[in-house]
This record gives structure tokens, C-alpha cells and sequence, in this order.
């Protein structure tokens, strides 16, 4: 694992290109590409409703009202795949013109294959259900929405044009402007410069909070789509466990591999030589005794060297400091082999469980490691504390930063560790310095 260091985020981060100013957002919002998408969404959402709900209701209610027969359940099940395939295009409409982006829902499963298993499956399944419920929802909001978007969008802009067109009245109407009251005994018309003016700015406040007007209501729109028409919270989440599982998987085996090479190329290849060597003294023990004694005490010092190497397999795969003492002197012992001063404060109330406390133990030694080849750090800090339900680790160098998970480095990796775990790794390293990695894990006694 390596922790990238940059030395800065390059030219005009987090400036726009070039020198020249951009109108406030809320006066680019009118003729921004989000609004236009989003009003376009509102506009299409009457007819494609009317369209969902007038399907979803009739063929309902049809296979409903046949279900007395045998054409009940067939008629049901088609409804429900009509359904499903209604949803597959609102998907794709809130994808194109909302940008959002909802997974596919969990698929179909029948147990054999046959019209009658895939009919019990389609009525068996949440998911279809769901999406009928969706028009029945969305078809009374997208009304609602259409009439106010439209409304406020027409006034808006027919207010703010009003100077540009109020010379009709007089022209062609017989009256000075818009006639804004009326009775049997007298008018008010918007004719004169300044009531004109007036409503060209109220024109000018409709016109401007249109868009976000729209935008809250296509909130709603974006809380049906993913609701109704996404996966369910339980499938997202065993989606969500078997990515993780085959996080864990793939790094049990690289660290088998690990271990595996490190026997092979260190203390295995040792004791091989060692074997040889021993033998080569055994031969001439008593031709030779003075070269014997030589070659034995070599084997003696190549003994010393595997035992070394094998303690320090041992404190990679899970040191035995850790086990008896805990976090706080396993951490202090990692810290003592940093290259740069590290302090530790660890404060907990007590051991968490055996494998939470390994994942802690490997995540502070790996960002340590890292400080000690990367950073360029002179000093280093390391806080381990509980709150509420998670298992806070934090670690700091005033080194010259510019760390970035999602360069590819090593920090990447970590983090798909912690995720495995439901863990999360936060990351603050700007420029120069300093580095902030902050560690969350589950807490569990």
C-alpha cells in the first residue's frame, strides 16, 4: 500500500477557467440547461401519467375484476409487467432530463421455467407492485406540478415582456393596458409608465423563481422515481454485502498470497539453506572438525535470522501484543518503528471485538507506513476514541500532503477494506499540509 503525495491540485482549482465573472446563479438560472431539463421533465410528466395512470387503473381493474376466471391472473400479471416496463422509461426520462441515476430494480426470479412460474413471480413480487402503485401516485402530482410550473412560468415571462407588448390594448382593444380592476363604476388599466414598469418587475421576481420553484417540485418527482421505481432498501443492501464480501474475499487471498511469498522467499528459503548447510557439516564433522564448527555456527546465525523473519510474518498477520495488551500498546509499539515521532492517545472504554480491533490496528499501521516513506513529516499523532456506536480512529502529519484516494493509491484500497466492514476513511491532505486520515469503524464489545 503507498499513499500518494502531490504537491498540489493544479492551476485554477476550484476557480472557473479564465479571468472574466459570471452572473450570480440566481439571475443564470432562468436559462441554465439544468432548469430547461428540469421544466421539460414537468411539461412531459402530465401526459406520460395520464398515459401510466389510464393502464395501470384499466388493466388493473380488468384482471381485478377477472379474477372469478381463469383470464384473471393472466390479465393481472401482464398488467403488472406493463408496469414494469413503464418503469423502465420513467427511469430513463429521470435519468436524461433529472440526471438522476437509479439503479435497475432486482429482476425477476422464477423457480422453473413456464408461463405459470413467471406469472406467480411477477404477482409475487414487491417490485411489481411498486410500480404500480407509481402512477397512482405520480398521476395527481403531476398535475399539480404541471398547473403550478406552468403558471408561474407563463406569468412570469408574459409580466416581464408587458412593456414590449401592452401597446396592444390601446391599438386593438379599445383600453390603455391590462385591465387589473374592474366594476360597474370604474377601471384600473396598467398603462402608465410606472405601473408598467412595476410589472415588468414582478414579472422580473416570477421569472427568477420559477426555476426554483420547478426544482423543488422535480424534488419529489426524484424522491417517486428512486422510491418506487429503484431497488428496494433490502436488495440495495444485499446487493451492497456481496460487494463487500467479495472485498473480504479478495483481500483474504492477497494476503495469503502475501504470506505465502513471504514464506517462500524469506524463512522457507532460509531453512532450505540451513538444511543444506547442516548437512555439508555433518559430512565433515570428522574429517574437518574446525570447517564443521564454521559451518555450524553460520547455520546458527541463519537459525536466528528466519526466527526473526517469522516473528515478523507473525506481527503482520496479527501480533501477539495486540492480543494480550489491546490497541493502546499494540498502537504504541507501531508507533515506536515510524520514521518520524508519532504521539498516541488511545480512549477507549473497552477492547472492542477481536476483529474490529484488528482491522483498527492494520489501518493505523498502514497510514503510518505511508507517513514514513511518503509524507516527509516531522511529526505524527494518533487518537483512538468511542462515540456513541463507532470506533473513531484519527491520524495526522504535518507532512506536505496532497494525499488523494482517488488517484488509485494505496488509500483507495483501505477504504474498500473499511467499507467491507461498514467503515468509512475521510481524507483532508490539501497542498502543503497537513494530512488529516480519519477512520471510522463499527463499534461492537
Amino acid at each position: 500500500m503507498a499513499m500518494e503525495y502531490g504537491h498540489g491540485y493544479g492551476p485554477g482549482h476550484g476557480q472557473t477557467a479564465g479571468t472574466g465573472y459570471r452572473l450570480p446563479a440566481a439571475l443564470r438560472a432562468p436559462f441554465a440547461a439544468r432548469s430547461l431539463r428540469e421544466f421539460a421533465y414537468v411539461l412531459l410528466s402530465l401526459p406520460v401519467s395520464v398515459v401510466l395512470f389510464t393502464w395501470t387503473v384499466t388493466v388493473v381493474a380488468l384482471g381485478a375484476g377477472l379474477l372469478v376466471t381463469f383470464l384473471g391472473i393472466p390479465v393481472l400479471a401482464a398488467a403488472l409487467a406493463g408496469c414494469r416496463g413503464f418503469g423502465v422509461l420513467e427511469r430513463a426520462r429521470a435519468r436524461g432530463l433529472l440526471g438522476l441515476e437509479v439503479a435497475d430494480p432486482e429482476p425477476l426470479r422464477t423457480r422453473k421455467p413456464g408461463a405459470a412460474a413467471w406469472m406467480g413471480a411477477v404477482l409475487g413480487s414487491g417490485t411489481s407492485w411498486r410500480h404500480v402503485l407509481y402512477p397512482l401516485v405520480q398521476f395527481p402530482w403531476a398535475v399539480f406540478s404541471f398547473s403550478v410550473a406552468v403558471s408561474f412560468w407563463t406569468c412570469g415571462w408574459a409580466l416581464l415582456s408587458y412593456p414590449l407588448w401592452f401597446w396592444v390594448f390601446p391599438t386593438y382593444a379599445g383600453q390603455g393596458g391590462v385591465q387589473l380592476y374592474g366594476d360597474t363604476h370604474h377601471s384600473v388599466y396598467l398603462d402608465n409608465p410606472f405601473e408598467i414598469t412595476v410589472t415588468a418587475l414582478v414579472g422580473l421576481v416570477f421569472t427568477l423563481a420559477t426555476p426554483w420553484l420547478v426544482r423543488a417540485l422535480t424534488t419529489v418527482d426524484r424522491l417517486l422515481v428512486r422510491g418506487l421505481l429503484g431497488p428496494s432498501p433490502l436488495s440495495a443492501r444485499v446487493v451492497e454485502l456481496e460487494s463487500d464480501r467479495g472485498t473480504v474475499v479478495d483481500t483474504a487471498a492477497a494476503d495469503l498470497r502475501r504470506i505465502e511469498r513471504d514464506l517462500h522467499d524469506g524463512a522457507q528459503a532460509r531453512l532450505v539453506g540451513l538444511a543444506m548447510d547442516l548437512g555439508l557439516a555433518k559430512e565433515k564433522l570428522r574429517e574437518d572438525p574446525e570447517s564443521a564448527a564454521r559451518m555450524v555456527e553460520e547455520a546458527h546465525g541463519e537459525v536466528k535470522t528466519a526466527l526473526q523473519e517469522l516473528r515478523d510474518l507473525a506481527r503482520g498477520i496479527h501480533p501477539a501484543v495486540l492480543t494480550d495488551r489491546g490497541l493502546d500498546a499494540a498502537l504504541s509499539a507501531v508507533a515506536s518503528r515510524c520514521a518520524v515521532p508519532v504521539a498516541v492517545d488511545v480512549d477507549l472504554p473497552a477492547r472492542p471485538a477481536a476483529a474490529i480491533e484488528g482491522i483498527a490496528y492494520f489501518t493505523v499501521s498502514e497510514l503510518l507506513q505511508n507517513i514514513s516513506k511518503h509524507s516527509g513529516a516531522r511529526t505524527a499523532s494518533v487518537d483512538v476514541w468511542h462515540t456513541e456506536d463507532r470506533l473513531m480512529l484519527q491520524v495526522t502529519d504535518d507532512g506536505r500532503g496532497g494525499a488523494d484516494p482517488t488517484r488509485g493509491s494505496g488509500l483507495a484500497g483501505l477504504a474498500a477494506r473499511l467499507d467491507a466492514v461498514d467503515g468509512v476513511l475521510v481524507v483532508d491532505s490539501p497542498a502543503g499540509g497537513p494530512t488529516r486520515v480519519i477512520a471510522e469503524l463499527p463499534w461492537r464489545s
